[in-house]
């Protein structure tokens, strides 16, 4: 029914000034993954921004993010909620090779850290409290190394999941790991598995999986996004024991991604489908996030995320429930505008590449200039800012909220956890920092460091 509607209004705007760009394709079908992070194409459906374009689409749930990208790649989807990672890792041919660009950032943060009740309990006297008895954030992995020394001492394999091999939550949970002193692993090219030499083994498992693999022992604990964090604490299984906003505050997350085959061949539908998208990060960060319980209730249908809207709002409207009854304000746990949230930085690209080289992904140093040069030829801020520029001149933006004189960097990064700045204009100086993770000329070689 909501196609029907959505078909019936587009065929009335068709002939206004949005839609009057001479689209060069017009029905367009986007992959997602049932997570809220996939919110602002739900928006631009369901308020019928897609539609203020003249575009005719459909939105279709994957079953993982494999697929998801295949899809992109051979043309049954024409673009996809995607983890950052993946556009990244395709165009430099890790895995499967494609060019795959981004010209929009979905949000920021929206990850968490959840590990089993037994695991919490060993952990708790490790962790300092509050005076009011309940622990104090942010809490380092340091609190889990005894932990897992334990599990070590009685044979037991430590493992965690996370969702995809280059998903931005492999690679908070290892710089989690690191900075509180335990291994996650290096990858090679002989051996992808990312545990060589780890304390702690990192695996896939599907987002709405995580919460049954836990509960079944699989794994002890994981990182991924909402609501399955929540749903582990709602069902008593498991607590959350850090947000990626108390990792490093205000990291880049998902991106919507097209093949740069299809960006060159459309520049005015890829215009179309970035004003719509704005359009709806606008809306859902509006007035202090005014809108965000209309968004838990959309993002609850079956067709999108399709989990209990209780469950939803415990983090979308600005709350974490981090164990039973222990509900904290994180008002910026899930961002899709402010803070410039939806524009492609190319330091947010940096950033991910040198998680690659420094866990052996990328297996040889490479120099300031090819991170430079591979960020620039995934991420493409001159399509956002252009598409940026039409709404304000179309009244539907303000021209304060875009930022039209950056170089395309952050500005440097202090408040990682483990204190370690980042500047995405010196990537290898960032990577030679590292205690925990390859350096300079190392390489991981029959499953030994060297060099």
């Amino acid at each position: 029914m909501n196609r029907l509607i959505a078909a019936l209004a587009a065929t009335t705007v068709l002939a206004g000034p949005l839609a009057a760009q001479d689209l060069e394709v017009d029905e367009l079908t986007f992959g997602f993954i049932k997570l809220t992070d996939m919110a602002p194409l739900a928006i631009a459906y369901e308020r019928g921004y897609f539609e203020d374009e003249g575009l005719f689409v459909t939105l279709e749930a994957q079953a993982n993010w494999r697929v998801l990208l295949d899809g992109v790649i051979d043309g049954t989807l024409d673009g996809a909620h995607m983890l950052a990672g993946q556009p990244i890792a395709a165009t430099i041919g890790y895995g499967t090779k494609a060019h795959i660009v981004t010209p929009f950032s979905m949000d920021l943060n929206g990850n968490g850290i959840t590990v089993s009740n037994k695991v919490w309990e060993l952990m708790r006297p490790h962790v300092p409290s509050m005076e009011d008895g309940r622990p104090q954030h942010p809490i380092s992995a340091s609190a889990l190394a005894p932990v897992v020394e334990q599990f070590r001492n009685d044979g037991i394999r430590f493992d965690m999941g996370m969702v995809f091999p280059v998903s931005t939550h492999n690679y908070e949970l290892r710089y989690w790991l690191a900075a509180g002193g335990l291994h996650p692993g290096f990858y090679s090219a002989q051996d992808i598995s990312g545990q060589i030499a780890a304390d702690v083994f990192l695996s896939v498992t599907p987002p709405p999986q995580m919460p049954a693999t836990l509960e079944a022992g699989t794994i002890f604990g994981y990182c991924v996004g909402e609501p399955w964090n929540q749903a582990a604490v709602q069902r008593g299984i498991g607590v959350a024991v850090i947000t990626d906003y108390e990792i490093w505050p205000n990291n880049p997350e998902k991106v919507f991604g097209l093949t740069a085959e299809f960006v060159e061949q459309n520049p005015n539908t890829t215009q179309a489908i970035v004003r719509a998208l704005i359009r709806a990060g606008m809306w859902l960060d509006a007035e202090d996030n005014a809108n965000r319980m209309e968004a838990v209730e959309i993002l609850s249908y079956p067709d999108y995320v399709g989990a209990d809207a209780e469950t939803i709002a415990a983090s979308m409207t600005g709350t974490f429930e981090y164990e039973p009854g222990d509900v904290r304000e994180v008002p910026d746990f899930n961002v899709f505008f402010r803070y410039n949230a939806t524009y492609p930085y190319y330091s947010d690209a940096v950033w991910y590449l040198t998680q690659m080289r420094r866990w052996g992904q990328i297996d040889a140093p490479q120099s300031d200039e090819w991170y430079h040069d591979v960020a620039k030829s995934v991420y493409r801020p001159d399509i956002y800012l252009e598409a940026a520029r039409s709404l304000v001149e179309d009244g539907l933006a303000n021209e304060a909220d875009f930022p039209w004189d950056t170089d395309g960097f952050r500005p440097v990064a202090t408040d990682l956890i483990d204190g370690i700045p980042y500047d995405g204009r010196t990537p290898n100086a960032y990577i030679d920092s590292f205690p925990i993770g390859l350096t300079g000329e190392q390489s991981v070689i029959d499953g030994k460091v060297q060099g």
